[in-house]
């Protein structure tokens, strides 16, 4: 395994190379008016009790392999998510390495509409075409990682978005990047969506999770943002672990793929994470 920071940079290129290619098919200024020109997108909605989930959809990874290849059951899946008390139903659209599409985001998105759940766009983000387009599929939230921007392009991304009436889930791996989310400046706007940040346990040179990062790095997070767990939340003891530390959002993708009642283990985790955040 080469390092993390070469396989971020791998991701970056081909972002890049997908964020022209896009801008030449479809031209910036007509994605930009058609993102524009959308109603607003669901918002995202917290809830008062202490704890909420984002469930992901992805049917592959580089660390978990396949994790499904029936495409069909995109709309069910978000469906059931929703139904189960997701906040969010996380995409993922980067079509090499996790066998994403815009597809799979445009059917999970319209089949959330009914719910008023918002999908988020999970891709390795570059460049406002694809913010754009995403909007336009009907995203009403994306990630950005932290560490594949700089802090010009990164503010950018994260103003665009808020814009657009999104919500941002920024994406931080280390305490850098915690740091570096604590300069951002966040838009006070009624119209803009909410600004999470959150850790990714994975170590990116050996793609293991060190969920013991939670704990190290919870009290280096700005008091801006809710904070999220993301990677290695398994069920609902680690749900349990994290909510106990101050986090307040998980985002889950593999287990919920792999368990054969996603709608169940949802509904276990938020109940965990909200017990453990009243206790």
């Amino acid at each position: 395994m080469t390092s993390g920071e070469d396989f971020l940079a791998r991701m970056s290129r081909a972002s890049e190379i997908r964020a022209r290619r896009l801008a030449a098919r479809v031209g910036g200024s007509d994605l930009r008016r058609q993102a524009m020109n959308m109603s607003p997108p669901p918002p995202l909605r917290l809830s008062p009790e202490g704890f909420d989930l984002i469930a992901e959809i992805k049917l592959s990874s580089p660390s978990a392999g396949t994790l499904s290849r029936d495409t069909s059951a995109i709309e069910q899946r978000a469906t059931v998510y929703a139904e189960a008390g997701a906040c969010a139903v996380s995409v993922l659209t980067e079509p090499d390495r996790f066998g994403g599409s815009m597809d799979h985001l445009q059917r999970a998105a319209r089949a959330l509409e009914p719910a008023g759940v918002p999908a988020m766009a999970k891709d390795f983000l570059v460049a406002p075409e694809q913010v754009w387009a995403a909007r336009v599929a009907g995203a009403g939230g994306i990630l950005l990682i932290i560490r594949m921007l700089d802090q010009t392009r990164l503010s950018a991304l994260l103003e665009l978005a808020l814009e657009l009436g999104m919500f941002v889930l920024l994406e931080a791996f280390d305490r850098d990047d915690l740091e570096r989310a604590a300069g951002l400046r966040v838009a006070d706007d009624d119209n803009a969506g909410p600004v999470l940040l959150g850790l990714n346990c994975r170590n990116l040179r050996t793609l293991q999770v060190d969920p013991g990062r939670f704990g190290e790095l919870a009290e280096h997070f700005p008091d801006l943002y809710p904070k999220v767990a993301e990677s290695g939340i398994e069920g609902a003891e680690d749900v349990t672990a994290v909510a106990s530390l101050g986090y307040s959002v998980a985002l889950v993708g593999s287990a919920l793929m792999k368990t054969p009642d996603p709608g169940t283990l949802v509904q276990d985790m938020i109940r965990a994470g909200r017990s453990a955040s009243v206790g």
